[in-house]
């Protein structure tokens, strides 16, 4: 578990650095988040892989069957939410159709824990190969999916940043829920 005391020293300590695009970690033990980007989309960029990276590290390794199991009233467990997210971003950045959005806050039984978080990664993968060829955020998300407009790049990175954004905050509720796991 982290610490949480306060650091005597006068400069950064390890596991911390103060470059651009570095990964610092604070007093607590939260990685904060980047500092990188020198323009728009390199900010929302940023902030998007964050939080991507943050909630895959708080759902890798939970044991299993409390990662599926329900731990509020709405049904929420964290395999559940990572789970969405990886239909959340095919969704958007690659047109997949989803047709039962509620069924997605549910992994299927046989998928594990390292198969969902793979799957998640693999998407974040393929959803930044997308946005690797976009550079007008004012442009239309160039996915396949005819007869429906696309969003705006803008929009989309700044949409996956809420709603990433809101399910890691779910995420780091259930995971200490579950087994006390603190930190980013």
């Amino acid at each position: 578990m982290p610490s949480t005391s306060p650091s005597t020293s006068s400069g950064p300590g390890p596991g911390t650095s103060t470059g651009p695009g570095t990964t610092r970690r604070n007093r607590s033990g939260d990685t904060p988040p980047p500092r990188t980007g020198s323009n728009e989309t390199e900010v929302l960029r940023g902030f998007l892989d964050y939080l991507r990276t943050s909630i895959a590290a708080k759902v890798d390794g939970a044991p299993e069957p409390q990662v599926r199991t329900a731990a509020v009233p709405s049904g929420t467990n964290l395999l559940g939410l990572l789970n969405h997210l990886t239909f959340v971003e095919r969704s958007i950045f690659l047109g997949d159709d989803v047709t039962d959005w509620p069924a997605t806050f549910q992994a299927a039984p046989a998928d594990s824990v390292a198969d969902v978080v793979a799957r998640y990664r693999e998407t974040v993968g393929r959803a930044n190969d997308v946005l690797d060829g976009c550079t007008d955020l004012g442009a239309p998300v160039p996915r396949p999916r005819p007869g429906r407009p696309a969003p705006s790049i803008r929009w989309a990175l700044t949409h996956l940043i809420e709603e990433t954004g809101r399910h890691a905050g779910h995420a780091d509720i259930l995971r200490e829920l579950i087994d006390g796991t603190t930190g980013r």
